[in-house]
């Protein structure tokens, strides 16, 4: 059983991942800047204010728990955009305040910066809309930014090229670079598995310092 502290536990994917953690035992605080928005209740679930753009914060947050899991993406409107590489840093830094006590930290990602199997990366596809493209070129520069972080333990985990809500199925495969296509050429992921998938790195790290990618 490992303490984690989630940023972002009422997106779309941050609320999956909560239950995740939940459902396997993990003792859960959801860093949130209105509590009030996490009406779920869970005897290993503690709601607290965090603000995931505050180093202050972060370290608070982050103080005492063995991983720090940030869901912050901007799958939940324009606004959030220009949070994504931010957010990032301030991890970084409110993780640094904690010295040799600081935990791991999971980051969602991106898929833009993945590679097709023709070779050209997901973002250079012709006829992605802006916005799409706004939110691949945010996660990839909050990619960029880790890349550079040598003293903190932390993983990105980049979704498929479709990301949303389905079954659970407890399976996927991983890369690191290259999007994770199907057979019939689709590369897609459910949430649900998703968050599977981040839980499984949480409890057997395989990727630290890196990026790696999911999709059936």
């Amino acid at each position: 059983m490992s303490k984690i502290a989630l940023f972002g536990a009422t997106g779309t994917i941050g609320s999956r991942i909560l239950d995740e953690a939940l459902r396997r035992g993990h003792q859960v605080t959801a860093a949130v800047r209105d509590p009030a928005k996490v009406t779920m209740t869970h005897p290993a679930l503690t709601v607290t204010y965090g603000d995931v753009l505050d180093p202050e914060s972060v370290a608070e947050v982050a103080k005492g728990q063995d991983v720090v899991v940030s869901a912050v993406g901007g799958g939940d409107g324009p606004g959030h955009i220009a949070t994504i590489r931010p957010a990032a840093e301030a991890l970084v830094e409110g993780l640094r305040m904690l010295g040799g006590e600081m935990p791991r930290l999971i980051a969602v990602g991106g898929a833009g910066s993945l590679r097709k199997p023709d070779g050209v990366q997901v973002w250079d596809t012709e006829g992605l809309p802006i916005p799409l493209l706004q939110i691949m070129h945010a996660h990839g520069d909050a990619l960029d930014f880790y890349r550079t972080v040598s003293d903190v333990r932390w993983t990105n985990l980049s979704p498929a090229g479709t990301i949303e809500p389905g079954e659970r199925t407890g399976t996927y495969r991983t890369a690191l670079e290259d999007l994770v296509v199907a057979a019939d050429g689709s590369s897609r992921i459910s949430t649900e598995d998703y968050a599977v998938a981040l839980l499984d790195e949480l409890e057997q790290p395989a990727h630290l310092g890196e990026r790696f990618t999911v999709g059936y």
